[in-house]
């Protein structure tokens, strides 16, 4: 994959279009990427399809906007989000988002631009405590620092599996609407690749560990998701969840072998 998007900016005639979009942080992820579609066009397609989720889920009765689990999500976000400067300054000026749904749904995820997803299946089935939560949070905050979603977008772009005039819809429009329901199989539907999750595994990491949550629970999370996929009739549920977050052997031994770099920040860091 990064020979491969090498070959690609290679080939692109603006220079701009290919560049780190994160500061390595204490983890070290730096990387060329391949950046063809604007940051703000793909945001603005990420709100589209983030404001129709939350309205179904409203009308469904769906949405919690207050109580016990709303207010222990709100407050891992704000510690998180604290702490988006080491790996981009301008993430701290997004427009933060936070939707809690009801659904016994195994599955996170944060829009382009800030716009974090969790539903109550994720922390009930796996009992997750705040240390875990932090993890996966801060993990699926680091696709959206990273700009995961933007660079898929622009490699599909690059490959013309995705059409210009869908990333040129007017706003307000039902052609942007559609366009964002396409663009939206490219940023969540599609799986993620391994180089992208161990970015995400990485700076979730440190972003955890800076805001005061215990890394270790980046194991012990992970382990929760094997004995989960393992447990008769949870395979649908899980389903979507581990579609895009691969849990194996492989992953856990990277984390710990991170730990080492993670635990002084953790140490240093208020404990609130």
């Amino acid at each position: 994959m990064k020979k491969q998007t090498m070959m690609i900016c290679a080939a692109v005639s603006v220079l701009t279009a290919c560049a780190s979009t994160t500061k390595p942080g204490t983890v070290g992820v730096q990387r060329q990427q391949l950046m063809l579609v604007s940051a703000e066009k793909v945001e603005q397609m990420a709100l589209v399809n983030y404001t129709q989720q939350n309205r179904a889920a409203q009308m469904k009765g769906r949405l919690v906007t207050k109580g016990a689990e709303h207010e222990r999500l709100k407050k891992i976000a704000a510690r998180l989000q604290a702490q988006v400067t080491a790996f981009r300054d301008d993430a701290a000026r997004w427009d933060w988002q936070l939707a809690l749904i009801d659904a016994p749904v195994i599955n996170a995820t944060c829009a382009p631009g800030g716009k974090i997803t969790f539903y109550t299946g994720l922390i009930r089935q796996l009992k997750l405590n705040d240390d875990e939560i932090a993890i996966i949070m801060g993990h699926e905050i680091a696709h959206a620092l990273r700009e995961h979603g933007r660079e898929r977008v622009s490699r599909a772009y690059a490959q013309n599996a995705l059409a210009t005039t869908a990333l040129m819809a007017a706003p307000n429009s039902q052609a942007q609407v559609e366009a964002a329901n396409t663009v939206a199989h490219f940023l969540y539907t599609l799986p993620n690749s391994r180089q992208n999750e161990s970015e995400a595994d990485a700076m979730g990491l440190e972003l955890a560990a800076r805001a005061g949550y215990k890394p270790e629970a980046s194991v012990t999370v992970w382990r929760k998701m094997q004995a989960l996929a393992g447990k008769p009739g949870e395979g649908r549920q899980q389903a979507e969840f581990t579609s895009t977050h691969p849990s194996n052997e492989t992953r856990i031994g990277e984390l710990t072998a991170m730990l080492p770099k993670v635990v002084p920040l953790y140490r240093a860091a208020p404990k609130k």
